[in-house]
């Protein structure tokens, strides 16, 4: 469980960009609503520290449970169904004398678990029965979690799945024959759900699909998307600075409900500008390509997959709520890693980037 571990192996870097994107992201959150700046504080000291503490539990002996992982996520996701809290018409959270959304720690739980099933079939991931045994246990927790719902972090979960079992050593020609059946199927389906005529008020999310693609048409629906875009531009080169009074600030004036969660990003732009922005996004691709050259060097595939898997989500889950701040995705809620304020979000980050440094320490040599 716990080893001796040489310190010169340990993957301070890592650390430093985690820490550095944190500090960012308690400063623009204090900006966005001050009322919520010490949580968060609180949550990043916490974080680290469970971060360096998983860093020592050899990520090895974690995986022998991982059929256990695997329920106890399937679980989670249960019980929000059926005891969770309906925040704005979704049912994501558990509330455990704070809120506490299920989702975040499972994308972690599935990495673990898929981690240690490719690399017990690794001489079988390229059969037929190893792919549909996979694809059944990932469809359980994405119903699950679509149920919620939560597209978003549905198709981020998706795929994460997809880059781990690439990497685990499916065929390049079975990937191109699951392409070219799925592509032409995708694009008949939101064709016809993309008609002018469709009615979408039995679902939100539709609606917000709509919403993206005529703004005009559903002002209600897109003045927030909007809002984001405005202040991300509003910003400039250097932003209006942290705190600021601006009268016509789009942040001042309210105009994005909860700035501090899913539309951080707006507030970045705004008050940082596009230096700002570019370092924000610079400190997240430092996480993920530390992650990647971690994983090259695991001394087993789990480990690969491990560390694989969180670069494809720190990766992933940035493009999705960026790319939704800056309007080339429809609105969706999901966090920027690091970043938003949710503690739920922040400590579940915590514990997968701590398990990456785990496979760090135990690299092979060369």
């Amino acid at each position: 469980m716990l080893r001796q571990y040489k310190l010169s192996d340990y993957r301070f870097r890592l650390i430093i960009w985690v820490v550095a994107l944190s500090v960012l992201g308690i400063l623009i959150i204090g900006s966005a609503n001050d009322d919520f700046q010490l949580k968060q504080t609180q949550g990043v000291i916490a974080g680290v520290l469970i971060m360096v503490i998983v860093s020592l539990f050899d990520y090895t002996w974690i995986l022998n449970f991982s059929w256990i992982i695997y329920l106890v996520a399937a679980g989670l996701l249960v019980a929000v169904l059926l005891v969770g809290v309906e925040v704005n018409g979704a049912q994501r959270w558990i509330n455990i004398g704070f809120q506490f959304q299920p989702s975040d720690i499972v994308k972690i739980m599935l990495i673990l678990f898929f981690a240690k099933f490719f690399e017990v079939r690794e001489d079988k991931i390229n059969k037929l029965r190893t792919i549909l045994f996979s694809a059944v246990l990932i469809g359980i927790q994405l119903l699950l979690i679509l149920k919620e719902p939560d597209l978003s972090t549905t198709i981020v979960t998706a795929l994460v799945f997809c880059v781990i079992i690439f990497m685990a050593g499916l065929s390049y020609k079975i990937v191109i024959g699951i392409l070219v059946v799925c592509i032409p199927i995708a694009v008949i389906g939101m064709s016809i759900i993309l008609q002018p005529n469709h009615d979408s008020n039995s679902n939100y999310q539709l609606t917000r699909v709509y919403a993206w693609l005529w703004p005009d048409e559903y002002p209600q629906d897109s003045y927030q998307q909007q809002n984001s875009i405005s202040a991300v531009g509003s910003g400039q080169l250097y932003g209006k600075g942290l705190d600021n009074n601006d009268a016509d600030s789009v942040k001042n004036g309210n105009f994005i409900p909860e700035p501090q969660t899913d539309f951080i990003f707006a507030v970045a732009g705004e008050e940082l500008g596009f230096i700002g922005c570019c370092i924000i996004i610079l400190l997240e691709f430092l996480i993920a390509l530390e992650c990647l050259m971690i994983g090259r060097r695991a001394k087993v595939l789990s480990g690969t997959l491990i560390a694989t898997g969180m670069s494809a989500l720190v990766f992933f889950q940035t493009f999705v709520n960026i790319s939704v701040a800056t309007g080339l995705l429809p609105n969706t809620g999901i966090t920027l890693p690091f970043v938003s304020y949710g503690l739920s979000s922040l400590l579940s980050f915590c514990i997968g980037i701590g398990m990456v440094l785990n496979v760090g320490l135990q690299t092979r040599k060369y």
